[in-house]
């Protein structure tokens, strides 16, 4: 009796260590199972932590390790990517900018961090204010009658001035953009004044006299022109397009006002041109010539001359 007691016990013994056994083992084969990874998480304080977990997804794993970001952070990768064992989660403010390095480009060249960042640097605005001269014309006035012959200027010209406001926009410091906001007059030119003394001669005393422009003709009218090139100074913008469309192209484009159509051909100084163009400036007998730098806007000046619409 008592051995078969014994033998019962033994037999239950065993099967007490198969089962305690068993049940290691499925730990362990569910501890193999749960791929546990190793992340860095780098807090926008600087602070840095490695979490093990099994997620894979970011915000998973800060949701696991009770982290909560502000409306004004976001996590590099973003929210909805995936990482593996020993990549990190970075927290940043939204205003922040990653950048990539791409070590090969399609050329097959290394790309340096340097272009990168030019590429990705942001673009900043400024309002800023400039003083901008405004030349004075001259005049010429025919004297009366007389012997003396001398020209004479009877009034001296003196440059005005005005403050034009921009809106500049740069980026890496460079000025990409010139937007003209507003023009005002803080003084304004003096014309000078040139009195010009007619030669007479022998018929003109037995001739009747008559009074005409100074380069008049049939058809014609006496025009005040001055010229302009596309840069901001002159145009507030440097597109190159005209009010009608069009390029502007020196010895072809011509700014007037609206009594003449776009399109219209005027014969100027000898030179055929087109109206492609307005300005805020020209109106009446003005008309402004393009030209193709600001140094030979300044160098034309202003002219007056004789202005017929081609035939």
């Amino acid at each position: 009796m008592k051995k078969q007691e014994q033998g019962s016990l033994s037999i239950m013994k065993i099967i007490a260590i198969s089962i305690i056994l068993i049940l290691i083992s499925g730990i362990g084969v569910m501890a193999v199972n749960t791929n546990l990874s190793d992340i860095k998480i780098m807090l926008q304080n600087g602070y840095e932590m490695t979490v093990l977990t099994s997620k894979t997804k970011v915000s998973e794993i800060l949701e696991e390790n009770n982290i909560i970001l502000t409306e004004n952070q976001k996590t590099i990768p973003d929210l909805d990517s995936e990482v593996s064992a020993g990549e990190s989660i970075k927290i940043t403010d939204k205003s922040y900018q990653e950048v990539q390095i791409a070590k090969i480009s399609e050329e097959g060249v290394q790309t340096s961090l340097n272009q990168l960042l030019e590429n990705y640097a942001p673009i900043t605005e400024k309002i800023i204010v400039e003083q901008v001269v405004i030349p004075y014309e001259t005049i010429t006035k025919n004297a009366t009658e007389g012997t003396d012959t001398t020209n004479r200027v009877i009034q001296e010209g003196k440059d005005g001035m005005k403050e034009v406001t921009y809106k500049v926009k740069y980026q890496n410091e460079v000025e990409i953009e010139k937007i003209v906001l507003s023009e005002v007059v803080v003084k304004e030119p003096v014309n000078k004044i040139v009195q010009v003394q007619k030669k007479q001669t022998s018929r003109s005393s037995t001739l009747p006299r008559t009074t005409s422009n100074v380069g008049a003709s049939t058809g014609g009218a006496t025009y005040k022109v001055t010229a302009y090139c596309p840069c901001a100074k002159c145009c507030g913008k440097a597109s190159g397009r005209t009010a009608s469309g069009t390029k502007a192209t020196a010895g072809r484009t011509v700014a007037a006002s609206s009594k003449f159509a776009f399109g219209t051909k005027l014969n100027i100084g000898g030179n055929t041109y087109t109206v492609e163009d307005r300005g805020g400036a020209i109106n009446g007998n003005r008309i402004d010539i393009f030209v193709n730098t600001h140094a030979e806007a300044l160098q034309w000046g202003v002219r007056y001359l004789t202005v017929n619409v081609a035939n």
